[in-house]
């Protein structure tokens, strides 16, 4: 017990050490910012440091070992629940994401209803784009400020539309910026149709997705209630020393870690298979 508490407050030390004295690498994008990046930016999260987020990923792990250790007085229970203690805030944006996608889809058609709206009216483009920051849907309007204030700053079309698929990190947001792109350059005098056609194939592809997920989710919820239901049933036991003491043995870890692997391929394989097909950002 004594030699963990010394481990934990070591590690403490030491991410806290690292947090100010470690050089920061700067955050790149596009193709070549890691994975985590790319998540933290599609759950509008892109302000956050991916250093930030591991010190928060490992301190979560580590004061969940160290209170089932506390509880339970079983190193390898400790264990168990500290990975999955550190790996709670990569699900929790994981999900964030993912709403923020589908919240997403279901207004883009209303963004770019607006678009053809004032570009029939003789609003310039990028006028047009700053005017979503005012009148747009709810959920992008942020974005769409923000680009205003680049276009009033600077007046570099092409830049602004580059930070602004950085924000919105959502593929059918590169669809539209990129559209957008071209017709600025040759000058597309059919940009209303284009937009007015993209408005109705987005309205189609919306629908369809959410049929689809509302058919899924009773395979996505099964899923993980039976991946949760034997770690619940672990933490229970761990209140009841006489029974939890037995996965400190050479056989209840390999229980553990048999049933630790058994829950992550299970639920890999299961939504991979019952998984929707994801539409991949173009040109990031």
């Amino acid at each position: 017990m004594g030699a963990l508490v010394g481990l934990g407050l070591g590690l403490g030390l030491m991410l806290v050490w690292s947090a100010f004295f470690l050089p920061r690498s700067a955050r790149s994008t596009g193709r070549s910012a890691g994975w985590l990046a790319r998540l933290l930016a599609r759950a509008g999260l892109g302000q956050v440091s991916v250093t930030g987020f591991v010190i928060l990923c490992l301190s979560l792990g580590l004061v969940a070992t160290v209170v089932i250790q506390v509880v339970s007085g079983t190193p390898p229970v400790a264990i168990a629940f500290g990975v999955m203690g550190a790996w709670l805030p990569v699900t929790v944006v994981s999900s964030r994401a993912r709403h923020r996608q589908r919240e997403f889809a279901e207004v883009w058609p209303e963004a770019v209803d607006n678009l053809a709206s004032a570009v029939r009216a003789g609003m310039s483009l990028p006028d047009a784009l700053a005017a979503l920051g005012v009148r747009g849907p709810e959920p992008l309007r942020g974005a769409f400020d923000e680009f205003a204030l680049d276009y009033q700053v600077t007046g570099r079309f092409g830049e602004c539309l580059d930070r602004l698929k950085e924000r919105l990190a959502d593929p059918v947001g590169d669809r539209v910026v990129e559209g957008l792109r071209i017709a600025r350059e040759v000058g597309g005098g059919e940009l209303g149709r284009l937009l007015r056609n993209l408005s109705g194939y987005l309205r189609d592809e919306a629908r369809t997705r959410s049929e689809m997920e509302s058919r899924q989710a009773w395979t996505v919820n099964g899923a993980r209630l039976a991946v949760a239901s034997p770690w619940l049933v672990l933490l229970f036991m761990s209140f009841q020393s006489e029974v939890i003491h037995r996965y400190a043995s050479p056989g209840g870890v390999a229980v553990l870690v048999f049933g630790a692997a058994a829950c992550v391929v299970s639920y890999r394989l299961m939504m991979r298979l019952g998984r929707l097909p994801t539409e991949r950002r173009i040109l990031s």
